[in-house]
């Protein structure tokens, strides 16, 4: 092995750590990223005792991808990877098709990773991805939060994401692939300056005079990562002090939350938001902005499917009626990510939100101390149209409630992780 695949291959073994199940994924494309991750990964994991097993998603946006991912399967053969070919077809071409391929694509590897009991998935990111997303993102408008970047490793619903060559060039990984006579698949779409990553790439280029070039921009991602922990304890800190969590409501003292930074007031206030809503994406900035104006006068207002609501000693937020109005779900299943029901489960019955006819039959609703805005989003056994409880409001039948998450996971999932 030559110096130069040595150091890649021990790069790649010191990005990845350990690996409790002893097996890995590995998301693959066939691009020159993915297939030099692909070659590195299959030489630490022999060396390493460790399985990798790879996939590949086909979104049929392109009639080559079919034949491409097959180029791929063959490759893993080759090398004795085992490898799954995943489809996606459900682009209703609407919308912004990167971003909804991109999700697709995460949420396909997802599943294909859990029902093999894989915890961890390898990406191919590269730093120059790392310096085209900061660009990208900063002519979005991002803060701090955005213009760090993407993490080296993250955990999500059950799967540990990994970048193990995040702090490789592009080029790094294509010489390896010449030195081996290793080819690639070049996709079309990477040269089409409709899409932004690829303006960004450009852009990239135009600004290496100036001595801004990817090594300098992912460095600044990086530093900014730091800053982006440092502001999320501050943040878990804070709502250690001043939140309380009532029937999933978020609740924090006027004065105190008015008290806080105004960074960690938006902080605060987004990731209440987010972890109502279970909304994956922070709400826009300005539409953030507006909601803590609206706070500082006293006014109710609406973001992200909640009702945040004010006065003089309280802000409580709390879920939407109009965002769970149409949530249906068995009584038996987990409704609006967030309820769990305990009680007589039978066919025909099902959870939806009270909403106000429903109240108006809970006459003890008062006597929980909870508001009726509160209630009235809240989740209620019906059987068609007849109410059949609604502990949250005073009438259990026989029925309870029992949420997912509490005040401890609120204060964690502050934290990036």
């Amino acid at each position: 092995m030559s110096n130069d695949d040595a150091f890649l291959v021990e790069t790649l073994g010191r990005n990845i750590g350990d690996t409790p199940t002893g097996q890995i994924g590995i998301a693959v494309s066939g691009g020159s990223d993915s297939t030099a991750l692909l070659h590195l990964m299959h030489r630490w994991a022999t060396k390493a005792g460790v399985q990798i097993k790879a996939v590949t998603v086909d979104h049929g946006l392109r009639a080559a991808a079919a034949e491409e991912a097959m180029k791929v399967a063959d490759m893993c053969r080759d090398l004795g990877v085992e490898h799954s070919i995943l489809r996606w077809a459900e682009w209703d071409r609407k919308g912004n098709l990167q971003d909804q391929a991109r999700r697709a694509r995460y949420g396909l590897i997802r599943n294909w990773a859990q029902v093999r009991g894989i915890d961890t998935v390898v990406l191919g990111h590269t730093l120059d991805d790392q310096a085209e997303t900061f660009l990208m993102r900063l002519a979005r408008g991002s803060g701090v939060d955005g213009l760090s970047g993407m993490a080296m490793r993250r955990h999500d619903d059950g799967v540990v994401w990994l970048r193990p060559v995040l702090t490789l060039r592009r080029q790094q990984l294509r010489d390896f692939l010449l030195r081996h006579g290793i080819s690639w698949i070049d996709d079309p779409s990477n040269e089409d300056e409709t899409y932004d990553r690829v303006k960004a790439r450009r852009i990239l280029q135009a600004l290496d005079p100036l001595g801004i070039d990817a090594d300098r921009l992912a460095g600044t991602a990086r530093d900014l990562q730091h800053a982006r922990h440092a502001l999320e304890i501050q943040t878990a800190e804070a709502a250690r002090r001043i939140i309380s969590i009532e029937n999933f409501d978020v609740v924090t003292d006027s004065g105190k939350f008015s008290a806080l930074p105004a960074e960690i007031r938006s902080r605060l206030l987004s990731h209440a938001l987010c972890w109502l809503s279970s909304a994956q994406y922070r709400p826009r900035r300005n539409a953030l902005r507006d909601v803590e104006q609206a706070i500082e006068a006293g006014r109710t207002s609406t973001l992200h499917g909640c009702l945040i609501t004010v006065n003089k000693t309280e802000i409580r937020i709390t879920r939407e009626l109009q965002a769970v109005k149409d949530t249906v779900c068995p009584t038996d299943a987990v409704w609006d990510n967030r309820w769990c029901f305990e009680g007589p489960h039978e066919k025909g019955l099902e959870l939806r939100a009270l909403g106000e006819s429903g109240l108006a039959q809970c006459p003890d609703w008062r006597d929980t101390g909870m508001p009726r805005v509160s209630l009235i989003s809240g989740p209620a056994v019906w059987e068609k149209d007849r109410l059949i409880a609604a502990p949250l409001a005073g009438m259990g039948n026989g029925w309870r409630t029992k949420a997912l998450f509490g005040l401890d996971h609120f204060i964690s999932s502050i934290i990036s992780h």
